[in-house]
C-alpha cells in the first residue's frame, strides 16, 4: 500500500490559503500509484483558537466537500487530518477520512484536549473512542489526533479489533520532539502494527512545530522520516509484516484483561 504524507506549515485563520496549498500539493505529488494521502491536524484554521467560534467549519460541510472532490479527482483515499468544526454550538477538533469514491468513511472528535496549547478553553472534547475502519482496499486502520498519542488506551481498542495501521495526525511542538518519536515507536511496538505520524512544521507566532512526520513498522523501527521543514514522505507498506509480527510476538493472544485495574 502506497502512502503519501503531506507535512505542511499551516497558516492560522486562513482556510483558503491552506486549501490552496493542499490542492497544489495534490497536483504536484499525487500519482496513479498513490493509495492514501495523509494530512495533519487542524489544517483548516490552525491554532487560531480565539477565532474558531467564527472561523471553524460547520458540521464538516466545507472540509468534507473540499476533501471529497480531491479524493474523487485523484482516486485516492484521504486520511484528512483534522479540522476545527462546530457541532451543536460547540467547537471540536474533528478528524475524518474520505474514500476515493468521495464518501465519508470515518470521523472522530479529539477526546484529550491539550492544556499546554489552551485547547480546553476554546474547544469541547469528544466523548467516544476512535473506531477502526476500512479503506477502499479493505485495509483496517485507526485515525487518532495528536495529544491522544499520550494515552495508549485510545489505540488499544482499534488494534484489538484488527486495525493494522494507526494514523496519528498532529500539530506537535518542537520542544517535545523526543516524546513524539518515543511515543509513536511505543504505540507500534505494543500493538504490533504500522504507525504513521503526520505532523505540521514551522512557527505560528506562538508555537514552533516539530515536523518529523514518520512511518514506523510493527517492530518499532523508523522506515522513513522527514525533518522539521515542509515536505512530503512517500512509502510503500508491506502489510504482511503486521501478521508476522503478531504471530511472533502475540500480545493480543496473551492479554489478560480480567486482571488489569
Amino acid at each position: 500500500m502506497n502512502i503519501e504524507i503531506f507535512q505542511l506549515k499551516i497558516e492560522p485563520a486562513n482556510v483558503s490559503f491552506n486549501e490552496t496549498t493542499i490542492k497544489n500539493w495534490f497536483s504536484n505529488y499525487v500519482t496513479s500509484d498513490t493509495d492514501v494521502v495523509v494530512l495533519p491536524e487542524m489544517w483548516n484554521n490552525g491554532y487560531a483558537l480565539p477565532q474558531l467560534n467564527k472561523l471553524a467549519d460547520q458540521q464538516l460541510s466545507r472540509s468534507f466537500e473540499f476533501i471529497s472532490k480531491l479524493a474523487i479527482q485523484y482516486q485516492v483515499d484521504i486520511v484528512a487530518g483534522s479540522v476545527s468544526n462546530i457541532m451543536k454550538e460547540n467547537v471540536y477538533n474533528t478528524a475524518f477520512a474520505v474514500s476515493k469514491q468521495g464518501y465519508l468513511i470515518h470521523s472522530y472528535d479529539k477526546v484529550h484536549l491539550v492544556p499546554m496549547l489552551d485547547e480546553p478553553l476554546f474547544m469541547s472534547p469528544g466523548n467516544a473512542v476512535p473506531e477502526p475502519f476500512s479503506l477502499s482496499n479493505g485495509v483496517k486502520i485507526a485515525q487518532i489526533i495528536c495529544y491522544d498519542l499520550r494515552f495508549p488506551e485510545i489505540l488499544r481498542y482499534p488494534a484489538r479489533k484488527g486495525a493494522e495501521i494507526a494514523f496519528y495526525v498532529a500539530q506537535w511542538p518542537s520542544v517535545r520532539l523526543d516524546h513524539w518519536i518515543a511515543l509513536l515507536k511505543a504505540r507500534a511496538i505494543e500493538n504490533d502494527m504500522f504507525v504513521v505520524g503526520c505532523n505540521t512544521c514551522g512557527d505560528d507566532g506562538k508555537t514552533e512545530y516539530a515536523g518529523n512526520s514518520m512511518i514506523i513498522n510493527p517492530n518499532g523501527e523508523i522506515i522513513d522520516q522527514l525533518n522539521d521543514k515542509e515536505g512530503r514522505l512517500s512509502c510503500s507498506l508491506d502489510l504482511d509484516e503486521v501478521a508476522k509480527q503478531r504471530e511472533a510476538i502475540p500480545v493480543f493472544k496473551n492479554l489478560r484483561p480480567h486482571l488489569y485495574k
